[in-house]
């Protein structure tokens, strides 16, 4: 579900960036397609540096992305991170009856 949602912010992501960048930097975001490794990049909380927004309204893009890509990140991490606590848990508290018997 996580990974669906993440493609198609990708897409969607990309497709903004171009319309915000692309006249001020046709060189760097020339179409929506090269615009992806931006939106990758920028989603996934990497950010290299190689293509950056210069106008506000990329700026103020780019905030949300980051934050959104926050999100894309941490909820599956502490979905993940809590079933594997539990069952760790389980596991010990397995071990602990079996001993006891």
């Amino acid at each position: 579900m996580f990974a669906f949602l993440a493609v198609i912010m990708i897409y969607i992501s990309a497709a903004l960036i171009y319309l915000c960048e692309n006249e001020a930097q046709p060189e760097q975001f020339r179409s929506i397609f090269h615009s992806l490794w931006w939106a990758v990049i920028t989603l996934t909380t990497v950010g290299y540096g190689d293509m950056y927004p210069i106008t506000v309204g990329g700026k103020l893009l780019t905030s949300v992305i980051l934050m959104i890509g926050l999100g894309i990140v941490a909820i599956p991490t502490g979905l993940i991170s809590s079933a594997l606590t539990q069952a760790r848990k389980e596991e010990i508290d397995k071990i602990n009856s079996d001993t006891k018997n």
